[in-house]
């Protein structure tokens, strides 16, 4: 196996084990959201902010996998 073949079998590693993590966490906000907001609507808002926030935390995860999965395809 060549050095670019092994680079961009271990990128489709990262990239799947990379975005478990943040899947499962936004999965998680989300669905405790909805349940903060079921529970009390009236503070809709102030959950829907912070959740978003959260969210944006979340994906950073993912796109640092991305940006190893880009270095190690284009880098080797």
């Amino acid at each position: 196996m060549d050095t670019q073949t092994a680079a961009v079998l271990a990128a489709g590693f990262v990239m799947g084990i990379g975005s478990i993590g943040p899947a499962l966490a936004i999965g998680n906000l989300v669905g405790k959201a909805l349940d903060g907001i079921a529970r009390q609507p009236e503070a809709a808002n102030q959950i829907q902010t912070s959740m978003f926030i959260g969210i944006a935390f979340a994906e950073a995860i993912a796109l640092y996998a991305l940006v190893i999965a880009f270095i190690l395809i284009f880098v080797t």
